[in-house]
């Protein structure tokens, strides 16, 4: 009589938190899918009270999973706070503030495609900043990328810079990668403790951030009595947004950099702005223009050649 084989039960989770590359392209699909999710319910709600829904209802949710890692680390966070929260005030409150905001005056596509400089961003402020050495390639591929923004910011039209006549959508969404940058940048400085204990107080800073500028910029807090009305669009985009470009794109990406490596990992950020895009066509019917095409192609040749010359300096 021949022995059962041994079945390994393990849960779907489970199973899906082994495969790196597919955590990798679930987390920007998610934060890719913020994009298109803020703009489906332009009119509908204020881009002030989304924020204050997705950030209160992120914090809420994490609490939970976070607690167990925030007594074990509470010594450095009583210490730390205001830090702490800080990253969740810039990184998450004002980030999505600005881009809920530019999104009710320019397209998803234009802010999928801006979006795209945040890695080239990132590479030229750790350059002008923290003096981190990069190769001319390197250089020329950021002044690449940031051409690409200027051409998409200006529907083709760079010569409206000297005219002042940029879209004010556009330009909130600039600021908004902006912000991220500096996040980005600070997080070299994150006080060591457990990701969850990080994310925890910093979704705690930026609910916080978000209530009262939802208070001072959103109609007021009376706003939230509105709720009740809104349709069920609204109500599955606050459960998207509170989520999944919350919580579990973070969860996802931080599991892949655990299995891959940063290196490997970092250029699935990449592909937040071509899902942004693909779902802005698909899903809300928005239109590609040739200046959409040329700006894309110019800021993918960009990154293109930074990470070269980055992965040939690293040889």
């Amino acid at each position: 009589m021949t022995k059962p084989q041994t079945i390994e039960n393990r849960s779907i989770t489970a199973r899906i938190l082994d495969q790196p590359y597919l955590l990798l392209v679930l987390a920007p699909l998610f934060w890719g899918g913020n994009v298109i999710a803020a703009k489906l319910v332009v009119g509908e709600i204020s881009p002030f009270l989304l924020l204050a829904c997705r950030c209160v209802l992120a914090t809420l949710f994490i609490l939970p999973f976070s607690w167990h890692h925030l007594r074990a680390d509470w010594d450095e966070v009583k210490r730390s706070w205001p830090v702490l929260m800080s990253y969740g005030i810039i990184g998450y409150a004002l980030f999505n503030a600005l881009l809920y905001v530019g999104l009710t005056m320019t397209t998803a596509v234009n802010s999928a495609i801006e979006q795209a400089s945040l890695p080239m961003l990132i590479l030229g402020a750790n350059f002008l900043i923290f003096r981190v050495r990069a190769r001319w390639l390197q250089i020329f591929g950021v002044l690449l990328a940031i051409f690409g923004v200027i051409l998409t910011a200006t529907h083709g039209d760079p010569s409206r810079i000297l005219r002042m006549d940029i879209n004010l959508g556009d330009g909130f969404v600039i600021l908004a990668c902006l912000a991220y940058t500096a996040y980005t940048l600070a997080l070299r400085f994150r006080p060591k403790v457990h990701v969850f204990s990080f994310m925890a107080v910093s979704f705690f800073g930026a609910a916080t951030a978000a209530v009262i500028m939802l208070a001072l910029f959103g109609g007021g807090l009376g706003t939230v009595a509105t709720l009740p009305q809104m349709s069920p669009t609204v109500w599955l985009v606050i459960a998207y947004v509170a989520t999944f470009p919350s919580m579990f794109s973070q969860i996802a990406y931080a599991r892949g950099v655990e299995l891959v490596g940063a290196n490997r990992a970092a250029p699935s950020h990449n592909l937040i702005p071509v899902f942004g895009t693909l779902g802005s066509v698909i899903i809300l019917g928005e239109h590609l223009e040739a200046y959409h095409f040329l700006a894309a192609a110019i800021i993918i040749t960009g990154i293109i050649l930074a990470e070269w010359a980055a992965r040939k300096s690293a040889a």
